[in-house]
C-alpha cells in the first residue's frame, strides 16, 4: 500500500523521496540482497509504500500517474541502485500495467490496477518462448474456445517477474499459424490456475537475485472475462503498447546504472596512487573517464528526447528504439571501462561495479536485443526515405518532399 503522504507529494517533491529512497535504503541493501541471492521482503514492502509500482499507472485507479518525462527522470534516479530491484517492478509498471490501460475493458481495469499500483497485485510479461524470442509472431502457446472460456497449452520462457507473479498477461494464439501476429491474443491468467507450472532459472549471468523463469500451462482453464479486451487478435498490438513503454524505461535504466559505475570508479581512482600521483590524474584514466562522461550524457539526452515526444501524445518508436539500443550498448561500454579502470578491485572482491557491468550486459537483450534493433531502425530508415526523403520521427524542418 502507498503512503499516503506519498500521494500529496508534487513531482519535484516526490523526486526527491525517490533520490533518498535509493541512497539511504536501496544502495545500502545491495550487499543483504546479494547474500540473500533474492530482494529483501523489507524492501519491496518500502518499494511499495514510496509508490514505485505506481509511477505510470491513473490516479483515478490509484496510481501516482507521472508523465512519461518523469516516469524517465524517476527511473535514471532508483537504478543508481542495482536494477535488480527495478526488475521486481518493471514488468507491472510498463509492460503489463500500460497494455491492460490501453486495451483492457473498464472492468479489467478496476479489477487489475488499483492493486498493481499499491504492490499488492504483481504481474508479469508472458511473451517470450523457446522457439520464438525477437520472432515473436511464431509463438506456438494456443488457446481454444471451451465453454464459455478458454483452454491455454503452451511453454513460456525468459519470463521477469514469473516467479513472484500473481497472474500473468499471456499471449496465445486464437487464430491459425498462417495468420502470424494477427492470430495473437492477450489473455489474463491467474497463477493459480490448475495446470500452470513455473520453473526458475538455474543459472544466471547477471540479475542473479532477480531471476527469470519458464511457465508451462497444460489445459489451464480461464474464464471468458480473461480475454484482454474482449477482442480476439488484438494480443501484439497490447504487447507493443507495453513494451514501447518498457524499452524506455530500459534506456533510462541503463543511464542510472552508467551514472552509479562512472561515480563509485571516479572515487576509486581519486583514492588510488600509483606512480606517486592519484590514478586519476593520469592522462590515459582522464581519457577512459571523458569517453565515459560523453557516452553517458548522449545516451541520457536522447532517452530524454524520446520521452518529450512520447508526452507529445504519439509513440516515437523509432527514438524509443534508437534510445534503447545506444543506451544499453553505452552502459556495457562504460561498464567494461570502469572494471578495467580499477584493475584489480574489478574482478575480485565485492565492489559494486563488476556486479552492475554483469547485470546491464542483459539489458542488451531484454526488449528487444541489438542487433535485431539495428535491423529495424534500418529498415525503417530505407523504408521512409525512399518514401517520402526523410528519416523516420526526424528531427528536421521538413520539406515538400517530406510526408
Amino acid at each position: 500500500m502507498i503512503d499516503r503522504e506519498v500521494l500529496d507529494l508534487d513531482f519535484d517533491a516526490y523526486l526527491g523521496r525517490v533520490a533518498e529512497l535509493t541512497d539511504d535504503v536501496l544502495i545500502p541493501a545491495e550487499a543483504e540482497m546479494v547474500e540473500a541471492g533474492e530482494v529483501p521482503g523489507h524492501v519491496m514492502e518500502t518499494l511499495a509504500r514510496t509508490g514505485l509500482f505506481a509511477i505510470s499507472i491513473p490516479r483515478r485507479l490509484g496510481g501516482l500517474q507521472w508523465n512519461m518525462a518523469q516516469q524517465v527522470r524517476l527511473t535514471m534516479e532508483f537504478t543508481r541502485a542495482s536494477c535488480v530491484y527495478r526488475s521486481r517492478f518493471a514488468s507491472v509498471v510498463g509492460l503489463c500495467s500500460q497494455a491492460i490501460l490501453d486495451h483492457g475493458t473498464e472492468q479489467q481495469h478496476k479489477r487489475m490496477l488499483p492493486g498493481m499500483a499499491a504492490g499488492e497485485l504483481i504481474t508479469a510479461f508472458a511473451l517470450t518462448e523457446p522457439d520464438a524470442g525477437s520472432d515473436a509472431g511464431s509463438l506456438t502457446t494456443t488457446a481454444r474456445r471451451a465453454g464459455g472460456g478458454w483452454v491455454i497449452d503452451g511453454h513460456k520462457r525468459y519470463i521477469t517477474n514469473a516467479h513472484w507473479a500473481d497472474e500473468f498477461l499471456l499471449f496465445a494464439r486464437t487464430g491459425t499459424v498462417e495468420e502470424g501476429a494477427a492470430g495473437v491474443s492477450a489473455f489474463l491468467v491467474p497463477r493459480r490456475s490448475p495446470g500452470l507450472e513455473t520453473r526458475l532459472a538455474t543459472r544466471m549471468n547477471g540479475h542473479a537475485e532477480g531471476p527469470v523463469a519458464e511457465i508451462i500451462l497444460t489445459g489451464v482453464e480461464v474464464d471468458g472475462s480473461a480475454l484482454l479486451g474482449d477482442t480476439l487478435g488484438g494480443g501484439f498490438a497490447a504487447a507493443l503498447r507495453g513494451i514501447n513503454h518498457a524499452r524506455l524505461h530500459v534506456a533510462a535504466t541503463c543511464v542510472g546504472q552508467a551514472t552509479r559505475m562512472l561515480e563509485e570508479t571516479a572515487a576509486h581512482l581519486l583514492e588510488r596512487r600509483q606512480f606517486g600521483a592519484p590514478l586519476a590524474d593520469l592522462g590515459a584514466v582522464q581519457a577512459d573517464l571523458g569517453r565515459c562522461f560523453a557516452d553517458l550524457e548522449a545516451a541520457r539526452a536522447l532517452t530524454v528526447a524520446a520521452a518529450d515526444s512520447f508526452d507529445s501524445g504519439t509513440v516515437p518508436r523509432h527514438r524509443i528504439t534508437a534510445a534503447k539500443l545506444f543506451a544499453s550498448e553505452m552502459a556495457s561500454r562504460v561498464g567494461d571501462r570502469c572494471v578495467q579502470l580499477l584493475g584489480g578491485e574489478g574482478i575480485v572482491g565485492d565492489h559494486p561495479v563488476p556486479r552492475m557491468w554483469r547485470d546491464v550486459r542483459a539489458l542488451r537483450i531484454y526488449e528487444g536485443s541489438s542487433p535485431v534493433h539495428e535491423r529495424n531502425l534500418g529498415r525503417a530508415v530505407t523504408r521512409q526515405v525512399g518514401a517520402c526523403g526523410s528519416l523516420p520521427d526526424t528531427y528536421r524542418v521538413t520539406g515538400r518532399r517530406a510526408a
